[in-house]
């Protein structure tokens, strides 16, 4: 292969080198937790350190954080498991329709099980209407969920606000905090949800480790029968080397790599809607747009012409979330924001990592004008 500009780190980012360095160090390390001679009583106590530092990236407490494998596990552990363990409570859920297929699936599967869910609407930047959402609140309403940070806009929710309402009326909140984590400030006391979910593959840890907050007190029902870890909420022998590596990864980041993928994202925003026919999809208020996201569409054009003809330079984009991207479903995000019909198939999200050059968003920028020039000139001699 040759050159490769990797722009699509809301899909997934790469591995850390130092999180690679420590998982390395800890796969030579391979007692399990749970045994009690000496080997075990080591690893043990790096997985609680791990948690401990884990829980002070959020504000949480060590016991609230359980291990994952997934965002997506995640999500269903909170939203299954809290509605199963509390539906003597009630059995209505509220969400938006724009959430990520594992919470929108999560709440398909209450359905079938009797329970009742309502889908709100966002308004054209992808925020949720605080009024419309505490409309919907019924007394027999025991759990919201709505994601911080939308994984194919960008846009970053008011969770402190919504939090507050729906606290107002003794509803619990989840989050799925997958898209923001490490990028967007994020404190469970500050904020106040019950549940959140996390990933480490989009933080620079491996696929195949995440983990949720569960604010003490609240109640879940576990998905995975089995052994007692993880508080007994997740049967299996924890993940030690990947624990330790998100860990790692959770000390990497810093402010100036928020800053500069800010100046990146600010950079691309004003080559890319410079161009003609073009529009941004979600809020043009980049201070309540992740730091990693652009998300633009084209007028006329098939994304997936766009997309292949980048890939073909070694340009990496996606045309929406990775978990549905092989669908040929229109985006349920863009339908939900009411993008205009001539733009709703012709859109790019590009995401940037704390490892993307200001040389490597240039050069996308200077082959995607080359590319629609190319295609313009193509439509013109028809």
């Amino acid at each position: 292969m040759g050159k490769l500009v990797y722009l699509d780190n809301n899909a997934t980012t790469s591995v850390a080198p130092e999180v690679q360095r420590v998982i390395t160090r800890a796969l030579k390390e391979y007692a399990n937790p749970s045994s009690l001679h000496a080997y075990g009583i080591q690893a043990s106590a790096k997985l609680a350190e791990a948690r401990a530092r884990i829980a002070a990236s959020i504000g949480a407490l060590p016991d609230e954080i359980i291990f994952t494998a997934s965002g997506s596990e995640g999500n269903a552990l909170c939203i299954r498991g809290f509605a199963e363990a509390n539906k003597t409570k009630g059995m209505h859920i509220l969400t938006t329709g724009i959430e990520h297929p594992a919470v929108i699936q999560s709440c398909k599967h209450l359905e079938e099980q009797g329970f009742s869910v309502t889908y709100l609407g966002v308004d054209e930047e992808g925020f949720v209407r605080i009024e419309e959402l505490e409309a919907a609140i019924r007394p027999d309403t025991i759990l919201v969920s709505v994601m911080h940070v939308n994984n194919e806009i960008g846009t970053v929710q008011d969770l402190k606000r919504i939090v507050a309402v729906c606290t107002a009326h003794q509803v619990p909140v989840h989050t799925d905090a997958v898209q923001g984590f490490l990028k967007e400030p994020f404190n469970v006391q500050e904020i106040g949800v019950a549940l959140a979910t996390f990933a480490g593959h989009k933080v620079h840890a491996p696929k195949g480790i995440g983990f949720i907050y569960r604010r003490k007190g609240v109640k879940i029902r576990r998905e995975i029968d089995g052994g007692s870890q993880e508080l007994g909420l997740r049967a299996g022998t924890e993940n030690i080397p990947y624990i330790l590596g998100l860990a790692e990864a959770v000390n990497q980041i810093s402010s100036k790599d928020i800053a500069r993928m800010k100046e990146l994202q600010a950079y691309l925003a004003t080559e890319l809607l410079a161009l003609p026919q073009v529009r941004l999809n979600g809020t043009h208020d980049f201070s309540k747009r992740v730091c990693t996201n652009i998300n633009i569409a084209f007028e006329n054009i098939e994304a997936e012409q766009l997309l292949n003809k980048l890939s073909a330079r070694g340009i990496c984009v996606s045309t929406g979330s990775a978990c549905s991207s092989k669908s040929t479903k229109t985006s349920p995000v863009l339908l939900g924001i009411h993008c205009p019909t001539e733009y709703i198939h012709g859109n790019l999200r590009i995401s940037i990592s704390r490892y993307t050059t200001r040389g490597e968003v240039q050069y996308c920028v200077k082959e995607l004008k080359n590319i629609l020039r190319s295609m313009n000139a193509t439509m013109v001699s028809k």
